[in-house]
């Protein structure tokens, strides 16, 4: 926490231990209390009350599935708003969670595979803003020979981003600011065949990123879509391979994280591939549970040039 502090005035840090005392009451609370209590009342708050995004949420819903009657479509906004409620819940509840109670709400379906494949290599850990996204990088928990460069967006509240970046913080699992991944990278690297851990670079993929004249169009959810090109960069650059971590809900606060390939780092793919991969795999996560997406996202600012179509 030093290094974050440093950048603090004293105001800012009697806020960010306020805040960080919050989360630590909140994770002190018992699941039931947690999950269907204090959840279902932020729920309340937020939808009902506050109506936080209701029509950013309803416009997004309506534009990703045109052919779906309203009905549904309420009762997807609504789940989603419970989602919404459960991951900050857990999130928070980050505050007070031992190593070993993380692997206790996440479990690795393939993890035998994953570690297997990935031995004496680095990789890139491809995520996305579904389920809940903060318990993808626990991966790193579960194998010492690699550790997660969770790369993350430095928030303008500097108090919440403190505060966050302690929730982040464990045992094999650093965090790099997105500016600073590829200069990172290249100075903590191996070897082929040197000894010590190797390096999985975990990136949040689904942001809207700003728009270029010579970006890519994918369709994703029957709409024009940019997406960040840096995974297939840095696959293509570095011949890392790429796994897309797709989450399943269980129950309320436990996870099962699944990673799949999409890359092996070695084949011959032609441009925006990899990236097509990726959009491809995380539409058919949101079109088989659309209530985990975070759909208050303002993810289509960006309009498709005349010209391009």
């Amino acid at each position: 926490m030093k290094r974050v502090r440093s950048n603090l005035t004293v105001w800012q840090r009697a806020m960010v231990s306020l805040v960080w005392g919050c989360c630590w009451f909140i994770g002190l609370m018992p699941h039931w209390l947690r999950y269907y209590v204090l959840q279902e009342v932020i729920y309340f708050l937020v939808y009902k009350c506050l109506r936080y995004r209701v029509r950013v949420v309803t416009e997004n819903l309506r534009n990703s599935f045109p052919d779906r009657p309203e009905a549904e479509l309420r009762r997807i906004r609504s789940a989603f708003y419970h989602n919404l409620s459960e991951i900050f819940i857990s999130t928070v509840s980050q505050a007070r969670m031992t190593d070993d109670e993380c692997r206790r709400r996440v479990r690795v379906r393939n993890l035998n595979e994953v570690l297997s494949d990935l031995r004496g290599r680095d990789a890139l850990l491809s995520t996305a803003h579904f389920g809940c996204w903060e318990y993808d990088s626990f991966l790193a928990l579960y194998t010492g020979d690699h550790y997660v460069a969770a790369v993350y967006h430095p928030l303008e509240n500097k108090v919440i981003d403190a505060v966050y970046l302690r929730l982040r913080r464990r045992r094999n699992i650093r965090l790099i600011p997105m500016k600073e991944i590829i200069r990172y990278y290249i100075d903590h690297r191996l070897p082929a065949g040197a000894p010590g851990q190797r390096i999985g670079i975990g990136l949040i993929a689904d942001q809207n990123p700003p728009l270029r004249p010579n970006s890519h169009w994918f369709r994703f959810l029957r709409q024009d879509t940019v997406f960040f090109d840096g995974i297939e960069k840095m696959a293509l650059k570095f011949r890392m391979p790429v796994y897309f971590c797709s989450q399943r809900r269980l129950r309320r606060g436990y996870y099962e994280l699944e990673f799949r390939r999409l890359y092996d780092g070695e084949e011959a793919v032609p441009p925006n591939e990899i990236t097509e991969r990726y959009v491809r795999q995380l539409e058919k996560d949101i079109e088989a549970h659309p209530e985990l997406w975070l759909w208050s996202h303002r993810r289509w600012k960006h309009r498709r040039p005349s010209c391009q179509s």
